[in-house]
């Protein structure tokens, strides 16, 4: 247990696309597609409890994270305020979790999910491999991110539309410019990796150097908003379609 919380890690070494990391992309990948039975269940108790246990893990879970990076001394205002899109939208797809909102689906189904994916892909897990926590944590909180968004749109019905996916790159490129060009000047931080590139492997990596690497980014974020909203563009299609056939 003391291996599992300790600043000092002697275990395992985080390895990426190592069994461990692709372990929990495995897991993330069969809850969310545990939603389809939870769709067919006609249990509301079952739905209720899924969906707030989602909520509460996801605030739990990120209250700890602020509690461990306090405890061994990691917590500071450059790196730790709730202001990275992911941790916003924990506590976000939270409240859309328990209040079923559609106005925060919007956001979240566009924002949370492409915001999660590439984390989870490619986390800053650094030195801690499973099972220390610093290695969990991240992967509970961009999962649940992208699982709550999912969840409402399998289990609830809800679908996202062209407008909110207008509305998602308006609200994400006014938060950017926010950090950007206010929060990072005046904590010295770098929020939103608009400062500088991290010293991690991740998508950034590939990408050109600054600030170039922010148009790039940009550009990588709509392919992938086009990418979440193309089952639905399809769906419309052939709908489209059938009810030409239909009404000759």
């Amino acid at each position: 247990m003391e291996q599992f919380f300790t600043k000092d890690y002697h275990g395992a070494p985080f390895v990426l696309f190592g069994p461990a990391h692709l372990a929990s992309l495995a897991v993330v990948l069969l809850f969310n597609l545990s939603f389809i039975l939870v769709r067919r269940s006609s249990s509301p108790g079952l739905r209720r409890g899924l969906r707030l246990g989602m909520a509460a893990w996801m605030v739990l879970n990120e209250l700890a994270w602020h509690v461990w990076n306090w405890a061994v001394g990691y917590w500071n205002v450059q790196t730790m305020l709730p202001l990275q899109l992911c941790n916003v939208f924990v506590f976000l797809s939270a409240v859309m979790l328990f209040t079923r909102s559609r106005t925060i689906y919007e956001y979240a189904y566009f924002l949370g999910i492409g915001g999660a994916i590439q984390p989870l892909i490619t986390p800053d897990a650094g030195m801690y491999g499973f099972p220390h926590f610093r290695f969990i944590q991240p992967v509970i909180s961009h999962g649940l991110i992208i699982s709550a968004a999912v969840y409402l749109t399998v289990v609830e019905g809800f679908r996202p539309t062209w407008k909110s996916m207008a509305h998602a790159v308006l609200a994400g490129n006014l938060y950017l410019l926010l950090i950007a060009l206010v929060v990072n000047p005046v904590l010295g931080s770098n929020y939103l990796m608009t400062a500088y590139k991290p010293d991690v492997t991740s998508l950034l990596t590939l990408l050109a150097p600054w600030p170039w690497y922010i148009l790039e980014y940009e550009a990588v974020g709509l392919v992938i908003f086009l990418i979440l909203y193309l089952p639905f563009a399809v769906l419309d299609w052939r709908k489209g379609v059938r009810a030409a056939r239909s009404n000759p």
